[in-house]
């Protein structure tokens, strides 16, 4: 449980791109996977403390189609660093009551990596205190492209007719179908662009971008930004009610 007071009400589904994880090690003249393994502790931290600040949903993005373009030593440290989390965290966050999902194309990612994730999944499907989902290898684009190649699928084999394809169908066949879309979306460091994280999802969301990068995102900066959402009125399209 965390010692630090959230506020009186939160987003029930949070987002955050973690940004800034390699700049913040450059800084300090430490290599950039230095900056990524602060980073986890800050993943680690926010996890336990979600439940205490009624955060039912948790989405993080951890690795997008487009960071294989990063050098290869840092593509293979990441690599061993998704390895590693899972293995040291997979007890704790089943006795913490968390259901781990993955979202992205996993068919880029090796073979060991898919199968810890997998064995993460199913140790932890009937967990019900934080739902957890790790956008890895994910693009928005590229979830989309993967939606549409399965409802092309779907209609060829006539288990869906074109007239049935609406937003909520189109939904269905996104890589988070049963999972509600995020209420507040956080990027740290400074970068003020969604970089193609849940555009479809993320329609209505609101976004609050900060200047503290990702490993300095302690627990009072994530109460001072939901109480920033907090604070905002979301009227999804309507007016304000006067």
């Amino acid at each position: 449980m965390s010692d630090i007071q959230g506020p009186d009400k939160s987003a029930r589904h949070v987002a955050v791109i973690m940004d800034g994880n390699g700049r913040w090690a450059t800084a300090r003249g430490l290599e950039r996977l230095k900056g990524h393994v602060k980073g986890v502790d800050r993943v680690r931290e926010l996890v336990r403390a979600c439940p205490d600040f009624g955060i039912e949903y948790l989405t993080i993005f951890a690795f997008s189609t487009e960071n294989w373009k990063r050098s290869e030593r840092e593509v293979t440290g990441l690599m061993n660093l998704f390895r590693r989390y899972i293995r040291g965290e997979a007890e704790t966050l089943n006795k913490d009551k968390v259901r781990v999902r993955f979202i992205g194309d996993r068919s880029r990612l090796d073979a060991k990596l898919q199968g810890l994730m997998a064995e993460l999944e199913k140790l932890t499907e009937k967990n019900t205190r934080l739902n957890l989902t790790v956008a890895l290898n994910y693009g928005g684009r590229d979830e989309i492209t993967r939606a549409v190649q399965r409802m092309a699928k779907a209609v060829k084999l006539g288990m869906l007719k074109p007239e049935e394809i609406s937003e909520a169908s189109i939904s269905n066949f996104l890589d988070t179908a049963d999972i509600p879309d995020p209420d507040l979306v956080i990027r740290t460091s400074g970068e003020y662009r969604t970089s193609n994280f849940l555009p479809w999802q993320c329609a209505y969301a609101e976004y609050i971008f900060t200047e503290t990068a990702w490993p300095d995102f302690t627990l009072k900066e994530v109460v001072k930004t939901l109480n920033d959402y907090n604070g905002r009125d979301r009227r999804f399209g309507a007016t304000a009610i006067r």
